[in-house]
């Protein structure tokens, strides 16, 4: 991800607070204005769904503490995160809240659900009885007290500090018609005076309250499945592991593990911990990291990650990275921090959030007094028109929901997120998220990226006269200092040679062009055409087997001993199997592929050709790559820059969106802005069609947000009255606001079926 921020803010803390009491968008703004207030406070992004605040902050001029009580200023419970604990144990602790609250809603809705159908049943058959309207006054209160006590205390709470949100609404609305209901009960007379029956609302009071927390039940429980791909994630960390000890193989819980322990996997069990196999072998189920689909084989030396399944062989291996440190850890603390940002398409339900709840209590009086003085015009009695005003009022206050718009972005980034960790694309933040989905053009890398990353010295070719392998062991005692792939294929070729390696001096490298050095009192030069031609040795006499070489798709490397020509070697890094067919698949998708390299332009065009790639960038430096994504954002392309994370970081940066590919086990690649956990470019395809698909999913969440306010508050206020006669019951519209919310997080659900094609 670019880092905006300047020299002076590199020292900035991040830091996330849980967050209680928010129902609605309204309440998300509220708390996101008052963090960024805060002196020192970089960037505050809030989440409903998740409960919590991230925040960015400077250290010198504010602190958690500080924030914390910022938050707790508003009226919402905030706590002090809990230090060194990993992202896998906040996510069960937020699962187990999430679990709690839902089972909470269900018995409160269902209870009062009860109450209130058995109030409108006993109104029926026994309209206007007094000792009725009693029973219906002490049932009511129960309910507002226990069901609905969390409308009214949260309302009063942002009262007290001046603002208002959902809760305000809801006990606004239930409020004045509990109050109606009670002086019609106790005092009829003042109705019955003025010509006007004292009727009561108690049973619209229990289903509306009933309704609104039905309406919240199913959100929870939406919520809980648009997070359903970060708890599967969470729950795969066995709760114990095998170690092996004082000789003998004993159990013990995942935090007694500590490194360097031997752990103990049998056939069917999952692996507890990262570590390294030292005996044994097996195929391995890393599905539900990476995404692939089958097993891998894996042996003495090779890495396995903490939370894979061991599907045959029994192996022991020791244990590396523990606790918030492992893969899966980081994975978790990833797709966390990335649920937790914003997407910029969020930033206009904010806007309308901040003064959505102020609009729609302005509407209602408005309401209220249009229909009061309509009512007189017409010619109805003053109680009459009281009776029809406060019921369009109520309405208008009940049908209003902030939470839609809340929920709309938020909602479609969990569920996108999860999803793409499904298919091993760690997507990080709702920014890389909704950009990727503008990509027009994609850059990839060559070496690692569409080939193996793993060359070997296919042949070798010598001047007359030359001792091959004098030569070979002098560039492989030069090339072992450096990190270059090219350079370990030449130490596997001298090693597989049985060749003795020396010790190399005065080492000398030029990324991109070669390495010079002295082996044995001999001067020792490997590079390219351009770097031998730097140092002054001609390569006239190899050049047309170097053509031949970089013609068949290899990499031709010059070897000079003594400021002479010696050797040419061929050097070859195979396609990947899948490289073409997702580069077809970017292709059919209206993408511009490019291929930068920093190989001959003759390799480049080989490889280039075998792998489907029209456009190729070839002969570049390493700081090249990042001059080449500027010049195509120049000319108004929208650039996703795809390298293996680490050589490639600086373009990663620069693209719009940086895309590191097979980080296997480093999946914490700051550079880029989606972290692919398999190593072809598949992912790739899949993370832009994931992207298109997700933004517009939140298209259609703040579309239907927006209209069905725009729509339902006006048919509240009864403007399809004078032309249809149509009134909507504060019962009604209490069910349409529970709809929608539950529509919104309904339509974001849908991404979990989501299919790459």
């Amino acid at each position: 991800m670019t880092d905006t921020r300047s020299p002076a803010s590199t020292s900035l803390e991040r830091v996330v607070i849980p967050v209680t009491g928010m129902t609605c968008a309204a309440c998300q703004s509220r708390v996101q204005r008052t963090l960024a207030r805060v002196p020192g406070v970089t960037d505050a992004s809030v989440n409903l769904l998740l409960g919590n605040a991230a925040v960015s902050f400077d250290p010198d001029a504010t602190n958690v503490e500080q924030l914390v009580d910022a938050v707790r200023d508003t009226g919402y419970g905030a706590e002090l995160p809990v230090a060194e604990r990993s992202a896998i144990d906040e996510q069960e602790a937020l699962d187990e809240t999430q679990e709690a609250e839902f089972l909470e809603l269900r018995r409160k809705a269902a209870v009062s659900g009860v109450v209130g159908v058995l109030a409108m049943i006993a109104s029926m058959w026994l309209m206007g009885s007094t000792a009725l309207n009693y029973v219906f006054l002490v049932a009511t209160t129960g309910v507002m007290a226990w069901a609905g006590r969390a409308f009214y205390v949260r309302a009063w709470a942002a009262f007290r500090h001046h603002a208002a949100d959902m809760n305000t609404l809801v006990a606004v609305g239930t409020g004045a018609a509990f109050l109606y209901s009670v002086i019609a009960t106790v005092a009829p007379g003042l109705f019955t005076t003025r010509g006007v029956a004292p009727d009561v609302y108690y049973e619209a009071v229990i289903i509306i309250i009933a309704l609104v927390l039905t309406g919240r039940l199913f959100e929870a429980r939406a919520k809980r499945r648009t997070s359903s791909a970060l708890r599967a994630l969470a729950k795969l960390q066995p709760k114990t592991a095998r170690l092996s000890r004082g000789g003998a193989d004993v159990d013990v819980p995942i935090d007694d593990v500590r490194t360097s322990d031997v752990v103990l996997v049998r056939p069917g069990e999952r692996i507890p911990v990262d570590g390294d196999i030292i005996a044994g072998r097996s195929a391995i189920d890393e599905s539900m990291v990476t995404g692939e689909s089958l097993p891998v084989e894996r042996g003495p030396g090779d890495r396995v990650i903490g939370g894979t399944l061991n599907t045959a062989g029994a192996f022991r291996y020791r244990a590396t990275t523990l606790g918030a440190d492992s893969v899966l850890a980081r994975i978790v603390q990833l797709m966390r921090d990335a649920q937790a940002s914003r997407a910029p398409m969020q930033q206009l339900a904010d806007q309308v959030s901040g003064v959505f709840v102020p609009v729609v209590i302005s509407l209602a009086i408005a309401t209220f007094v249009a229909w009061f003085v309509s009512a007189h015009v017409a010619g109805a009695s003053a109680g009459a028109a009281t009776v029809r005003a406060f019921a369009t009022g109520v309405a208008v206050l009940i049908i209003a929901c902030p939470c839609a718009m809340g929920l709309a972005v938020p909602t479609a980034v969990m569920v996108s997120t999860g999803k793409g960790a499904e298919l091993g694309v760690l997507i990080k933040g709702g920014r890389a998220l909704q950009r990727a989905g503008d990509v027009d053009t994609v850059v990839l890398d060559k070496t690692g990226t569409i080939t193996e990353g793993r060359p070997s010295v296919t042949d070798v070719s010598f001047t007359s006269g030359s001792d091959g392998d004098a030569i070979i062991a002098a560039a492989a005692s030069l090339e072992r200092s450096s990190e270059h792939a090219l350079a370990d294929a030449i130490v596997r070729y001298a090693a597989d040679r049985g060749l003795p390696l020396h010790e190399a001096e005065q080492f000398e490298s030029s990324p991109g062009g070669g390495v010079r050095g002295s082996v044995g009192g001999h001067s020792v030069i490997v590079g390219n055409e351009s770097f031998m031609v730097s140092h002054g040795v001609p390569v006239d006499a190899m050049r047309a087997d170097s053509v031949r070489v970089a013609d068949s798709g290899n990499t031709p490397v010059y070897a000079a001993i003594d400021d002479r020509l010696a050797a040419l070697i061929a050097i070859a890094d195979p396609i990947k199997p899948t490289s073409r067919e997702a580069i077809a698949r970017l292709r059919a998708m209206g993408l511009n592929v490019v291929m930068l390299s920093g190989d001959h332009p003759h390799t480049a065009n080989a490889i280039a050709r075998a792998a489907g790639v029209d456009h190729v960038i070839a002969g570049v430096m390493p700081d090249g790559k990042v001059a080449e994504v500027r010049r195509l954002q120049d000319e108004a392309k929208v650039v996703a820059m795809v390298g293996d994370g680490i050589n490639d970081a600086p373009a990663l940066a620069q693209a719009d969106v940086g895309i590191a590919i097979g980080t296997g086990t480093d999946v914490a690649v700051e550079a880029a802005d989606v972290a692919l956990m398999r190593g072809d470019l598949a992912g790739v395809a899949d993370a832009i069609q994931l992207s298109r698909r997700t933004t517009r999913t939140m298209k259609e969440n703040l579309f239907w947000a927006f209209i069905y306010n725009v729509i339902g508050i006006p048919i509240a206020a009864g403007v399809l009255y004078p032309a249809f006669g149509i009134l909507l019951s504060p019962v009604l519209a209490s069910a349409a606001m529970a709809f929608s919310s539950v529509s919104v997080v309904s339509n974001s659900l849908r991404l979990r079926g989501f299919r790459p094609k």
